[in-house]
């Protein structure tokens, strides 16, 4: 995390530097001498408010993260969204919006996921963001479905979204959002479809 003092438009230049940078050249070879030169900024100012590299990165993957649920947020947030089924379309929505599908974020997501597997601090940072998801499906669906059932429908969904995010991510010809949000909704309709419970349409 950066220390206190960094100007806000200043910090989310030097987190779009850095995604901008990975995109170019892959995380191994985004050093921070070029990081630096695409910001505009000494090498020293990143050390001292990131410190380093790997700073850089987690505060890249907070800002993200951040984004990903500000979207979420802004869909659940309109007044027709209601019922379970609309506030599981707004998550699905929120994380094949646009902040999280375009090719800088996603390579910056890929390389994300590979450093996480050797770093503790990182790991946690996905964890969060794994438990997050999980938990806001599975309340919507236990709203029209009992625990077990709500339970495993959150699961089966959140790997959906994983992994037609991670097949568009490495789709030469990149995500197909339209596509991959109806999967996801089909999805949806299925385990509202055959919950042991009456679901309701409008409630």
């Amino acid at each position: 995390m950066p220390k206190l003092g960094m100007q806000p438009i200043r910090r989310r230049q030097l987190i779009q530097a850095t995604l901008e940078t990975i995109d170019e050249v892959g995380l191994a070879d985004a050093t921070i001498a070029r990081i630096a030169k695409r910001a505009g900024v000494s090498a020293g100012i990143i050390s001292h408010y990131f410190g380093g590299k790997d700073g850089l990165l987690e505060s890249a993957m907070r800002q993200i993260l951040w984004d990903l649920g500000d979207a979420v947020a802004k869909r659940r947030a309109r007044g027709d969204v209601e019922s379970p089924r609309e506030h599981i379309r707004a998550i699905i929505d929120g994380n094949f919006d646009r902040s999280q599908v375009n090719k800088t974020v996603m390579k910056t997501w890929l390389a994300f996921w590979s450093v996480s597997m050797h770093r503790t601090d990182l790991q946690r940072l996905q964890r969060v963001n794994d438990r997050w998801l999980y938990s806001n499906l599975c309340h919507h669906f236990r709203r029209c479905m009992p625990r077990p059932e709500a339970q495993q429908a959150a699961r089966g969904l959140a790997a959906m979204i994983d992994g037609l995010w991670l097949r568009g991510a490495l789709a030469p010809q990149g995500i197909d959002v339209d596509r991959a949000r109806q999967l996801a909704y089909d999805y949806v309709e299925e385990q509202l479809a055959h919950s042991t419970w009456h679901t309701p349409t409008d409630a």
